[in-house]
């Protein structure tokens, strides 16, 4: 039997409360001590370093996703996959070449004065000079209002839609398991609605180019393009939400940037990704080795579990050199792995980065100074770098 070398601190990466508190001490010991480290329970690979992130995201003839993209699926079997992200070639080829024309920058750039008209309500209604929770107030219903307008649905039920997208991760919901699970059949039976009717009555929207679109005569089935629409509502609002959560309270904790970036608009695309890469919403996703093969010197074994754990190799020091773990909206070249890499590669990019821009952009308007002013309570999800309240204050001068 192969040895596997085991770090005593691997098990924390699956523990709620190291995501309650600050995880970034464990990434670094891990990078530091057993960047490949094998974790018993449940049983997988823990990959911890930029290099072996991108090794296994750029190798998907070695390291499949259909398998499963979290720790909670091991073991577990799919007839139909629940997300695109859940499939690899030709499948995962096939709906990538389906759906990325809804999302190619020059169709990003027609939904920017509605994301503009939609920010600047929320950002209107923020207290100034005195705390207000930034997670409520904008970062939740933000992308989720934005997101029904991409649906065709109404703007006005974000807030379902906010109970659906926190039942769909694992951890970030403390409803009873019974009630999650009759909020995924809500959701399920919403959205195959909706892809129905878009089939049968395209509008001049985005779901309906999605479910139009046809290559050689192929497209999307109903119920195909019900599961991208889940993953549209889910992933697309749950990213951006904490993208902004995180990346503003890092700016609040920092005054000096936030005056260098009001100072400096010609910094913001810089300063998003530095959001991204400090951030990283999304903290690890799983791949299972096709085959025996070297990462490293570690060797894996065919049918092994590989976590890529995102958040650890943003903050790698041989990718981003000795400021890796400082927030720092200057930094150029900024290689981050928070969209993924690859052929998973996040189709929803333009999208986020751009909601990023309008928000940053109005609110260097609206809050001269930014600072916190209370409570900073992070979600408990393993999955999901979220943060359920935090306490700012934007001043007025």
């Amino acid at each position: 039997m192969l040895s596997r070398p085991v770090h005593p601190r691997g098990h924390e990466l699956t523990a709620a409360a190291t995501y309650l508190g600050d995880p970034h001490p464990l990434y670094a010991q891990l990078r530091a001590e057993e960047p490949i480290s094998w974790v018993e329970d449940p049983g997988f690979w823990a990959v911890t370093t930029h290099a072996g992130v991108t090794r296994v995201s750029l190798h998907p003839e070695e390291f499949c996703s259909a398998r499963g993209i979290l720790v909670e699926e091991i073991g577990r079997h799919y007839d139909f996959p629940p997300t695109m992200m859940h499939t690899d070639a030709p499948a995962h080829t096939r709906y990538r070449r389906l759906v990325q024309p809804g999302f190619k920058p020059s169709m990003v750039k027609l939904l920017r004065d509605q994301v503009t008209a939609t920010a600047t309500a929320l950002l209107d209604d923020l207290s100034v000079d005195e705390p207000v929770d930034l997670v409520s107030a904008l970062s939740v219903p933000f992308p989720l209002q934005v997101i029904a307008a991409l649906l065709g649905a109404d703007v006005d039920e974000w807030e379902t839609f906010f109970e659906w997208s926190e039942v769909s991760i694992p951890g970030a919901s403390d409803l009873p398991a019974e009630v999650q699970q009759a909020k995924q059949l809500e959701m399920w039976e919403y959205l195959s609605a909706l892809a129905g009717a878009r089939r049968a009555h395209p509008r001049d929207d985005l779901v309906s180019a999605i479910a139009t679109a046809t290559i050689d005569g192929d497209l999307l089935s109903e119920a195909e393009l019900a599961m991208f629409l889940i993953q549209l509502l889910v992933a697309g609002n749950e990213t951006t939400r904490n993208l902004l959560s995180g990346g503003i309270l890092a700016l609040a904790e920092r005054p000096e940037q936030w005056a260098l970036l009001r100072a400096q608009p010609d910094l913001r695309p810089r300063a998003i990704e530095e959001m991204l890469r400090w951030t990283t919403p999304v903290t690890s996703f799983l791949r299972t080795a096709l085959t025996t093969t070297q990462l490293g010197d570690t060797t894996i074994s065919e049918g092994d579990p590989v976590l890529m754990v995102y958040a650890s190799a943003n903050l790698d020091e041989a990718a981003f050199g000795p400021t890796a773990s400082s927030f720092d909206i200057t930094r150029s070249p900024n290689p981050h792995v928070s969209f993924g890499v690859g052929n998973h590669f996040c189709l929803g990019a333009a999208l986020a980065r751009m909601e990023a821009e309008v928000i940053l952009e109005g609110l260097s308007h609206k809050a001269p100074t930014l600072f916190v002013a209370g409570t900073i309570e992070r979600s408990p999800s393993t999955i999901i770098n979220g943060i359920r309240r935090a306490e700012l204050q934007l001043g007025s001068a």
